[in-house]
């Protein structure tokens, strides 16, 4: 049961919503790939210790990207499953009944965004420092 402050949507915002997620996460889940491009590019130019001590954080830094990339890809699919299902078995009322909103996912797709711009933001620094 939600309670009074529960922001409550219909299900083609939510849509809306779970679509351009779905574009953003495979536009960084690109991104990841050419960062680790560059990655690859700045140890095969440097044998320093700092470089490969450095690279090893940012690539594993890399990974844990990517497995947040596919959790909130899989938490917005079991959503959208959620709502196809509700919509299957109640055709005609589905466009006239609020859904709770996604709130969490909202947020956690903020705070995605945020640490990976730092992520990004801090390759590029050690990037420019090594070529």
């Amino acid at each position: 049961m939600s309670d009074s402050k529960t922001k409550h949507v219909y299900i083609h915002d939510l849509h809306y919503e779970h679509k351009l997620w779905r574009n953003e996460l495979s536009f960084y889940k690109d991104e990841v790939e050419i960062l680790e491009n560059r990655l690859q590019e700045i140890l095969d130019r440097n044998t320093n210790h700092a470089v490969e001590a450095g690279s090893e954080s940012f690539q594993n830094r890399f990974d844990l990207q990517r497995d947040h990339i596919s959790g909130l890809k899989h938490r917005i699919k079991r959503h959208e499953r959620y709502l196809a299902d509700y919509a299957a078995t109640h055709p005609i009322a589905v466009d006239h009944v609020y859904f709770e909103d996604h709130t969490k996912l909202r947020e956690d797709m903020d705070t995605f965004r945020e640490l990976y711009m730092e992520l990004k933001t801090g390759f590029n620094k050690f990037a420019v420092n090594w070529m």
